[in-house]
């Protein structure tokens, strides 16, 4: 099902082995070092990266060395037939510039040229990325810190480092293109960030739009426009793996059990809806509707759910807890990218974690900072550890992927891994470890069912939030950090002050003691909105690659200047301040799709 759950190929990674193209000597004599690079850089790749099905990354490798333009031409004929998105060049040697680069403004690329005294491959690697610059066409540079000798075909380790960074990127950038946003419902609760903005997906994705009013999820319940075999299935996996927690309602609140029996299995139905809304599903064809079975090729959706469809009916928490996780009744799968109240922004920025890292996304409120003095005036005790100078609770009504309680491990310690990673019995224990209470029927008064768990601690996460700005546009804020656990009196206490119904995560950014990440107040209270992305790792610099890629400015960060990596044009902004350069390089070369 994953290899077809989108229309089209996933996109290829082309190799361009550049040469120089002078006979009688020269070329012949660099024909079989060049293209054995790029073999080598085509198996590195294709042994180090997976696409989010699970597969390992497909690479073409151009028919010949590139000595000139009839072979570039040559070599992006055959990437456009071969569905190829992302370009990467590699020399041992002088090449002639302009006529060996790749021209397609569209697809994301970069340069390895090999530090090796005999040939000069480095020359060629600064003569055409000056090229890409002249021409409005950003690239990445690669050259290897340590010299090589020509005939040492490993590749070095700083090298295969930026390989990876630049590929991991690139492929999300090529995955988004002509997929869709699916906006299911419109703003909800007056949130700017469900107030979709159809010009950017257009020019700064290469994303289409598309729209259904949520009527559509009452028809298609009423007149069962689902698979009501999977939808039997669904039920009784459901009831036989999840817990259902205590109803925390007052008792002039609380739903009847005959309420809560139809919320449940509603839930379940607007769950496969959602699906089947985004990607279709051919079983519809055979019970008659040829039109629904066919989907909205949607890569991301948002639910908007409050206040109009939680007013009267189920709450989303159950559709985007479950399709945002890396399992459901069906077994292991990707997840999809489902952005509650319809908050596009954090959409996008669950898409750009998921596509680099291949696991589920968190969506959360940045909902309080606790500063050591305010727990200990609550609970009569200071947090200790990494929370002891404070820590952030991030927190949403109930729909965070069940991934997030961090029950999966890796070497012993809390993760989140791609689903083909993921142990039956990591499955079970994220179950386990998380209950569905009825929703708050104050905030919900149609009823559902919120997650409520808490997030192991001591995982490296990053959370991340794309903000739009008038005059600027796209702006990207990143925070690398830790979860933690509180001692349970500590986190009782606090956790009973929100929602308990809800999941919570615990966060503590890393502290550098500049600017917004002067202490963990300053982080709070630079956040751009009310909404962020948990990913698992410390994966900021991925981010800030694929930002620049896109075109979008980072305006907070706290990741160690060595780890960045932004093409090779952006060093002509500015070397003093990267961040202003950053604005600046983004500015100047605008949207890809522009």
């Amino acid at each position: 099902m994953l290899q077809h759950r989108f229309i089209g190929n996933l996109p290829k990674i082309g190799i361009r082995p550049t040469i120089d193209g002078r006979r009688n000597g020269v070329r012949e004599s660099l024909e079989e070092t060049t293209m054995s690079l790029a073999q080598n850089v085509a198996q590195f790749l294709s042994e180090n990266l997976r696409y989010f099905t699970g597969e390992p990354v497909e690479c073409v490798i151009a028919d010949t060395c590139i000595g000139g333009v009839a072979e570039a031409a040559q070599a992006a004929e055959k990437f456009k037939r071969e569905g190829v998105g992302i370009s990467i060049t590699v020399t041992p040697c002088w090449c002639y510039g302009s006529e060996t680069m790749d021209m397609d403004p569209h697809i994301p690329k970069a340069v390895w040229g090999f530090n090796g005294t005999e040939r000069p491959g480095a020359v060629y690697l600064a003569a055409v990325l000056a090229g890409y610059a002249q021409k409005g066409l950003p690239a990445f540079g690669i050259y290897g810190r340590d010299v090589q000798d020509l005939t040492d075909s490993s590749i070095p380790e700083d090298v295969q480092e930026k390989l990876l960074k630049f590929t991991k990127a690139a492929l999300a950038v090529a995955t988004m293109k002509d997929k869709s946003y699916l906006s299911m419902g419109s703003v909800s609760m007056g949130i700017a960030g469900s107030i979709v903005k159809d010009d950017f997906f257009q020019e700064y994705l290469g994303m289409r739009n598309e729209y259904i009013d949520l009527s559509e999820f009452i028809r298609r319940m009423d007149l069962k426009i689902f698979d009501e075999e999977e939808f039997a299935k669904a039920l009784e996996w459901a009831n036989e793996k999840l817990i259902r927690g205590e109803d925390n309602n007052k008792e002039a609140f609380k739903r009847t059990d005959e309420e809560k029996e139809s919320d449940w299995q509603r839930s379940i139905q607007m769950t496969l809806i959602a699906r089947d809304l985004m990607i279709g599903n051919e079983k519809l064809a055979g019970k008659g509707y040829e039109e629904e079975a066919l989907g909205r090729n949607a890569l991301i959706a948002g639910f908007q759910g409050q206040r109009q469809w939680t007013d009267h009916f189920p709450n989303g928490d159950f559709l985007e807890a479950i399709l945002n996780s890396s399992f459901d009744w069906n077994g292991k799968r990707a997840p999809y990218i489902i952005a509650t109240e319809n908050d596009y922004l954090n959409g996008v920025s669950m898409a750009f974690g998921h596509l680099l890292t291949n696991t589920a996304q968190i969506f959360a409120d940045v909902r309080t900072y606790w500063s050591p003095e305010a727990v200990e005036r609550v609970t009569g005790k200071a947090p200790e550890g990494r929370a002891e100078n404070g820590f952030i609770h991030l927190i949403n009504s109930g729909p965070a992927a069940l991934d997030g309680t961090g029950q999966q491990s890796i070497d012993g310690k809390p993760a989140m891994k791609p689903f083909w990673a993921i142990t039956d019995e990591e499955v079970e224990a994220c179950l386990q470890h998380t209950k569905w209470r009825p929703a708050s029927t104050e905030y919900f008064r149609g009823g559902g069912y919120s997650t409520d768990f808490t997030t192991k601690g001591e995982m490296p996460v990053t959370i991340t939030r794309l903000n739009y700005v008038k005059g600027i546009g796209p702006v990207l804020q990143i925070a690398e950090g830790h979860t933690v656990e509180l001692a349970e009196h500590m986190h009782d206490t606090l956790d009973q002050r929100t929602d308990p119904t809800w999941p919570t995560t615990w966060f503590v950014p890393k502290i550098t003691g500049n600017g917004a990440f002067t202490d963990v107040y300053s982080v709070m209270s630079n956040w751009g909105a009310n909404h962020c992305v948990l990913s698992y790792g410390h994966i900021g610099d991925e981010f800030i690659t694929l930002a620049a890629m896109l075109r979008i400015p980072v305006n907070m960060h706290n990741v160690e200047a060595e780890r960045i990596f932004r093409p090779k044009a952006w060093s002509s902004f500015g070397t003093a301040n990267s961040e202003g350069a950053d604005y600046r390089a983004c500015q100047n070369f605008g949207p890809i799709y522009k």
